[in-house]
């Protein structure tokens, strides 16, 4: 890692010393954020702590974009992370060795009417339910009009790890493409992906199956109409694999979302759905189950979906992989003074398809938040969250309720 950081930093000097200044903008940013917080129960009894964590941690973000001129850039962010007290970073002494991450570091630039990004680069695909995450590839984005029109190739997995004449066949690509058109007051973003390999074995992700062949159809839906915004999402995938050992697979499964917010006088109303299928029968060579890809994160509640503190989940909740999960929520959010926001969610959650003890209610879910802007950019968040759990969360005895509390202060610049 410190002799990729050292070729990064001597590129970007490179570019600032060879490039006259009157040639070259250089724009610097970032986000830090440190949270104090407390996962009680989150295997759903009080014996073990299995997943219980009580501690304080720190994140910290750095950007750097060299502007060339207004159709070049080469864009770059960093991060660190630690934990307060662990041995890496966050003890005394404070020498991180491995915490740093390089999150992004490609080429922007645009010719004509296609803009490229190539390199090390993040991407949302149908609001995180397919992905939200860092990536290495291309995408090459084409401008007609008010429409764009994206198509992109993410490297999942590289097979020539693995060395041998086939190596190449335990590569694993997604590609596809994710246009933009505008309608009216709505947006429109249907979506065609491809997730390939001959030999996927190798990649974590999807041991257990040989030539793998997935595709997504889908398409977001926006609408702004004055006070309420409206939004959903519909994905159906389809496919098959061969497995390692014999024998295949087909997989046809699908997901949906619903989403929407109001104003209503000083109130801000909101509320969302989401459906994402299960397997019904485990024995089967169909796979019902919406599969996970890599890079797939959707956030919601605070205890079952990750929230603000995302060390743990609830116990047997998908957390941020949708799939096998019916979620239904309703909120408010108020603003009692300029500084400060109040909101209350409430969330009730279960599996798509019972679990093995014949049960699949995760729970009813109570979020509270309260965010006060201390000064320009830095803001202070508490957060006290209760789960009444459900049979599906945890079946046996010493059950108890999940809950968490918290507070995270934040700044950007």
């Amino acid at each position: 890692m410190r002799k990729l950081m050292v070729l990064l930093l001597a590129a970007g000097l490179f570019c600032v010393f060879a490039t006259p200044a009157s040639a070259l903008e250089n724009i610097f940013g970032g986000y830090m954020r440190t949270r104090a917080y407390n996962n009680t129960n989150f295997t759903g009894e009080d014996q073990t702590e299995a997943l219980d964590f009580q501690g304080v941690d720190t994140r910290t973000r750095l950007y750097y974009t060299a502007k060339f001129n207004d159709a070049f850039k080469f864009v770059n962010k960093f991060e660190f992370n630690n934990t307060w007290g662990d041995l890496n970073g966050g003890d005394i002494g404070a020498d991180a060795t491995d915490n740093l991450r390089v999150k992004n570091s490609y080429a922007d630039f645009t010719l004509g009417n296609l803009n490229s990004k190539i390199g090390m680069q993040g991407m949302v695909l149908s609001r995180g339910f397919i992905m939200d995450d860092d990536f290495s590839g291309a995408v090459f984005t084409y401008k007609a009009g008010d429409m764009y029109i994206p198509f992109f190739w993410v490297k999942a997995y590289e097979g020539y790890t693995i060395g041998g004449p086939d190596a190449n066949d335990f590569d694993v690509d997604y590609y596809g493409i994710y246009p933009v058109l505008n309608a009216g007051g709505a947006t429109i973003k249907p979506l065609i992906m491809w997730i390939t390999s001959k030999d996927a074995q190798d990649w974590p992700t999807t041991a257990g199956y040989e030539e793998f062949d997935l595709y997504y159809l889908g398409a977001d839906v926006d609408m702004n109409l004055d006070a309420l915004s409206l939004w959903f999402t519909g994905i159906y995938q389809m496919g098959s694999a061969d497995l390692v050992g014999g024998g295949d697979v087909d997989s046809s499964a699908y997901l949906l979302a619903l989403g929407g917010e109001a104003n209503v006088g000083a109130a801000s109303v909101h509320g969302q759905i989401f459906y994402a299928t299960g397997d019904d029968d485990a024995t089967d060579s169909d796979e019902d189950a919406f599969w996970i890809p890599r890079g797939q994160s959707y956030y919601w509640s605070e205890i079952m979906g990750y929230g603000i503190f995302d060390a743990n989940a609830s116990a047997n909740s998908c957390a941020d992989h949708i799939s096998d999960i019916m979620a239904i929520n309703l909120g408010v959010t108020l603003k009692p003074m300029d500084k400060l926001s109040l909101t209350a969610d409430l969330w009730y959650a279960a599996l798509a398809e019972d679990d093995a003890n014949g049960e699949d209610v995760l729970g009813t879910e109570v979020d509270l938040k309260a965010t006060y802007k201390l000064m320009d950019n830095l803001n202070l968040d508490l957060v006290g969250a209760y789960l009444f759990a459900g049979d599906a969360t945890y079946n046996g005895s010493d059950d108890a309720d999940p809950y968490e509390f918290g507070t995270r202060l934040s700044f950007g610049f």
